[in-house]
C-alpha cells in the first residue's frame, strides 16, 4: 500500500468519524454541546469548532503545495482563523455543514495526490508566526492524527454526557485481505 493509499484510508476514516461524532452529538440540545466540561477547549461544540479550525489552517498551508491549490482552491477562500479556540459556528446545524463541505474537500485532495507530492518540503508558518520546513507526508499525518487526538475527547465528552458513539476503530474501514 502506498503512502497515498494510506492517506486515502486517513480520509475515508476521518469522513466516517466526523459524520459518527455529528450524528451522536445531534442528540444533545444546544447547553448541553456549549456546557464547559473541562477539556481543552471547554465544551464539544467548542473542540469540534477547535478541529475545524485547525484543518482550514492546514489545508490552507497545504494549497501553498504546488500539486494542491486548485483542489483546494475553495478553501483559500475561507477567512483566516483568529485563534486555535475561535467558534466559527455556534450552532451545531451549520457546524455539520461546513464539517461535511469540508471532509468531501480533504477527501477529493487526497483522491488527487501522489507519491511524488510526499518528499515535497512545505515552508510554512504556524499560528505565531514561526517558520517551519517539514516534509509534506509528515504533515500530511500530522493533519489527520490532530483530528483523530480531538474527537478522541469529542468522544470522551460524548460518553460523559450519556451519548455512545460506538466502534471507533481504524481497523473497521481496513478490509480483510484473502490470503491465497
Amino acid at each position: 500500500m502506498s503512502m497515498q493509499e494510506h492517506f486515502v484510508l486517513l480520509a475515508n476514516y476521518n469522513q466516517w468519524m466526523n459524520t459518527k461524532v455529528y450524528e451522536a452529538a445531534g442528540q444533545l440540545d444546544a447547553a448541553a454541546l456549549a456546557q464547559d466540561r473541562g477539556a481543552y477547549f471547554g465544551s464539544i461544540l467548542g473542540t469540534l469548532n477547535h478541529i475545524l479550525v485547525a484543518d482550514i489552517i492546514w489545508l490552507k498551508r497545504f494549497a501553498t503545495h504546488p500539486s494542491c491549490g486548485e483542489v483546494l482552491s475553495e478553501v483559500t477562500k475561507l477567512p483566516d482563523p483568529i485563534g486555535l479556540d475561535q467558534c466559527l459556528f455556534a450552532d451545531l446545524e451549520a457546524l455539520t455543514a461546513q464539517r461535511v463541505w469540508l471532509d468531501r474537500t480533504i477527501t477529493d485532495w487526497v483522491d488527487r495526490l501522489d507519491d511524488a507530492d510526499m518528499s515535497h518540503v512545505l515552508n510554512y508558518h504556524n499560528v505565531k508566526r514561526v517558520p517551519g520546513q517539514r516534509r509534506f507526508s509528515s504533515l500530511v499525518l500530522h493533519f489527520f492524527n490532530h483530528q483523530t487526538h480531538h474527537r478522541g475527547q469529542v468522544s470522551t465528552l460524548l460518553s460523559q454526557a450519556g451519548v455512545d458513539l460506538g466502534v471507533t476503530d481504524l481497523l473497521a474501514l481496513i478490509p480483510d485481505q484473502d490470503q491465497a
